[in-house]
């Protein structure tokens, strides 16, 4: 014979159940239907039901008939309460019916539709945290006798391993549905918009690199979307199902900065209960985005250009090397060869970073996208708000063109959010827009100015314009300015630039 658990039930069983419980091939009506037959089986009962109750409409429907009119079951559902099926989902105790034609509880209605003579049932309910969630029967037992209350002990077990079955697959359809819902949500979210050339070319250099491993420079001003470029570049290649860490260099101090990224060791210094995986970890196969990159002190520059250079890197107070196959993006708001030339971000870990360099376009240079990117967060804001007719008045969009968006895109975003909220909640008005009637740059024109200073104040600020866009690089500006470097050369040391 084989040996028993404390339930009663035979170990062979509990291993057979457990092989099912861990399979990602079965479905859960596949695997439903295996515990019941081989319940079925082992218990030498002639039919047997698996119900669930549908709390909605308060009814119990068959997920598993077995038996030779187990089709002609399942055509059947049971109110709560109604027959012995209903009495043990409504009070959630098993029941124990020797002779059912001596029980007022029975309801022969199934019985007497199929054919099927029942004399004994024993019927127990599936419980999840003590909250009813269907009924597992058996009927007769084949050799005539009747269910014992070893047998609702033996049943009350299976019952309990069905219910984790049924908990499980719909833990993983709800984690399913809200992985595909946040997947959805951040598309939406992390969107980069706009149809102007500045922002395809980047677009189109970030897919280039999407599939490699090659570590990518983002620079370009505070709200232009240096992380939605990030995201755009994961998403887009072989590392997307892999996570992406992001973390700011700027929030936190150097001792907290490299304990997020490299983790500690418990008891490495007062604090550290317990072992803490960095960001290098947990960013393992995928990607870690560093903003605001130069904000990183000195010091840190040199740890983070070790891990670098030499591939592994230790936690705080450990030993062990740690090797992680991780794609770097940085990105920055500051013009990197200017804090070289003051000492403050180090020339080699630049050159590790700057193996492909891209530059997010700010939103003066590419107006054409307002009236898109306005519509687009206006139409995010209306879904959140419930005004589904909500426009931009022809005024506003005018403000808004002939702004200079010093916040670039996120400034927008923050300026529709406003109107929507602080608006009349039909139509968006100049008046509702928290932004000047008129901030176009203007270098040079100074009431006051004669024409020479006036001419050398439009060349500084037009030079210093130019080179802030091209992020310092002299021979880009000198080509979006059409003329010669050595010019411009010229012009930077007369203006001190």
């Amino acid at each position: 014979m084989d040996a028993k658990t404390a339930h009663g039930l035979p170990i062979s069983y509990f291993r057979e159940i457990s092989t099912w419980l861990q399979s990602s091939i079965l479905k859960q009506d596949e695997l439903l239907e295996l515990i019941i037959n081989s319940a079925t089986r082992m218990m030498a009962a002639k039919a047997s039901s698996l119900l669930l109750l549908d709390e909605k409409s308060n009814k119990l429907f068959f997920k598993v008939a077995t038996g030779e009119k187990g089709s002609a079951v399942r055509q059947f559902q049971i109110n709560v309460g109604e027959g012995i099926v209903g009495y043990v989902a409504q009070t959630g105790e098993p029941l124990l019916i020797p002779d059912v034609s001596l029980d007022p509880r029975w309801d022969k209605r199934i019985s007497e539709h199929t054919g099927f003579k029942t004399r004994s049932i024993a019927c127990v309910p599936m419980k999840v945290d003590d909250r009813v969630i269907g009924v597992v029967e058996l009927i007769d037992k084949e050799n005539g006798t009747s269910f014992t209350q070893e047998d609702i002990k033996m049943l009350l077990s299976i019952a309990d391993l069905a219910s984790r079955a049924i908990h499980n697959a719909r833990e993983i359809d709800h984690f399913k549905r809200e992985n595909k819902d946040l997947k959805e949500e951040l598309s939406s979210k992390y969107k980069i918009v706009g149809d102007s050339k500045s922002i395809q070319t980047v677009i189109f250099d970030a897919l280039k690199v999407a599939n490699s491993k090659t570590t990518t420079l983002i620079l370009g001003e505070s709200g232009t979307g240096k992380e939605l470029l990030a995201r755009l570049i994961h998403q887009s290649g072989h590392r997307k199902t892999m996570p992406l860490i992001v973390l700011n260099c700027a929030a936190l101090p150097e001792t907290l900065l490299e304990d997020e990224l490299f983790g500690h060791e418990k008891g490495s210094y007062t604090g550290a209960i317990g072992k803490k995986v960095g960001k290098f970890e947990l960013a393992d196969d995928g990607t870690i985005f560093l903003d605001e990159i130069a904000e990183m002190s000195p010091g840190m520059q040199a740890k983070l250009l070790r891990v670098l250079q030499e591939g592994v890197f230790y936690r705080i107070g450990g030993t062990e090397p740690i090797t992680v196959d991780v794609r770097i993006i940085a990105a920055t708001n500051r013009d990197l060869p200017k804090e070289i030339a003051k000492e403050k971000f180090r020339e080699d870990l630049f050159y590790r970073l700057n193996v492909v360099q891209l530059q997010m376009p700010p939103l003066r240079d590419r107006r054409e996208d307002i009236p898109l990117l306005a519509k687009y967060f206006l139409d995010m804001f209306k879904v959140e708000t419930g005004l589904p007719n909500l426009v931009i008045s022809k005024d506003a969009m005018d403000k808004m063109m002939k702004y200079n968006w010093p916040g670039n895109v996120r400034e927008l975003r923050n300026a529709i959010e406003r109107a929507v909220v602080m608006g009349n909640r039909h139509e968006i008005m100049p008046e509702d827009l928290p932004i000047g009637a008129h901030e176009m740059e203007q270098p040079g024109l100074e009431f006051g100015l004669t024409l020479k200073d006036a001419l050398d104040k439009f060349k500084k600020e037009f030079v210093k314009i130019n080179l802030d866009h091209t992020g310092g690089n002299r021979s880009k500006a000198a080509k979006v300015m059409d003329i010669q470097r050595t010019y411009l050369s010229r012009l930077i040391s007369q203006y001190n630039l």
